[in-house]
């Protein structure tokens, strides 16, 4: 019987997850076939009921689903009820286990962002979904001392730092109004700036590129476009940037640990993302479930697409 792992969000089809999670299973022989299935909210509890059959390992969830799938599994890692978010579900028996991989997978990308430089302490996130979630929880179990999160709905952003309000006491966690103004002077303070809504999914950004200083480290964790508008801009103001593709491949080798018990062929993985960069991604069936409707809306709001 071949096993199947599939990934569960809205939408899927720039995912660059299923070929390299297809790539690492061929590489080792896992007889197991990597799926999309492109599910609205309102599908989700039945997308989730289906990992309970016998020939699913898991699952990867993207945007939209990472917040509303913690209720729908039976147990929560500790990090992941930390985070109040799930990027991966494995299978314990019938029982579904809900992780958040996400956090490993960005402290190695701001490692190697970074490089030799002192680990900045003041960081400006963008967004207040799943993704945000785990970008800041990381960043207060780095000893980050200020971390200012912008929002284009204030009360998301106000919502998640009460969530980490325990954890992030030894510091400075507040949200603050997506204003031009605010968002110039907190930049002009802070010494990395952290992307996690999916605007540049559509060439978009998410803020002027006259508000960039020179000196500013800039993640987006978009990944497909390789290169953002906002790490085009970065780039061309004299930040130092990077893409989200470090970190789609540290928590997808772990996400693969997690579903095979095996250690994940990094090269082969990363060597498929070369791959995807300059064809595309691999062209894996998509699942549209019970409507093929146009994707939703992927406002600032929304976490970006780590899936």
């Amino acid at each position: 019987m071949t096993n199947r792992v599939v990934l569960i969000g809205h939408p899927v089809a720039h995912s660059f997850s299923g070929g390299m999670q297809q790539a690492a299973f061929d590489a080792l022989d896992i007889d197991a076939r990597y799926e999309l299935w492109d599910r609205r909210t309102s599908e989700l509890p039945d997308a989730i009921a289906e990992l309970r059959g016998d020939d699913f390992l898991g699952a990867n969830i993207t945007i939209p689903h990472k917040e509303h799938v913690v209720p729908l599994v039976d147990k929560l890692t500790e990090e992941a009820q930390a985070i109040g978010a799930v990027n991966v579900i494995s299978r314990d028996g019938k029982r579904l286990i809900g992780h958040n991989t996400d956090v490993a997978g960005f402290k190695a990308a701001l490692d190697k962002l970074v490089g030799r430089q002192k680990m900045p302490r003041h960081a400006v996130v963008l967004g207040a979904g799943g993704a945000a979630r785990a970008v800041v929880y990381a960043l207060i179990t780095e000893g980050f001392q200020r971390v200012v999160v912008f929002n284009r709905h204030l009360h998301r952003a106000e919502g998640m730092v009460r969530h980490f309000g325990r954890s992030a006491a030894h510091m400075d966690l507040r949200a603050m109004p997506w204003h031009e103004s605010v968002l110039e002077a907190e930049l002009a303070k802070g010494k990395i700036l952290i992307n996690c809504t999916s605007l540049g999914l559509a060439g978009e950004t998410p803020i002027p590129a006259e508000l960039l200083p020179p000196d500013l480290l800039v993640m987006d964790l978009i990944y497909n476009p390789p290169v953002s508008q906002l790490l085009k801009d970065a780039a061309a103001a004299g930040c130092t940037t990077a893409s989200g593709e470090q970190m789609l491949l540290q928590q997808g080798a772990k996400s693969f640990e997690l579903w095979t018990g095996k250690p994940a062929p990094l090269q082969v993985m990363q060597a498929e993302l070369d791959r995807a960069r300059e064809q595309g991604p691999r062209q894996l069936p998509i699942d549209m479930g019970s409507t093929a409707l146009p994707p939703a809306d992927s406002g600032a709001g929304s976490p970006a697409p780590l899936g």
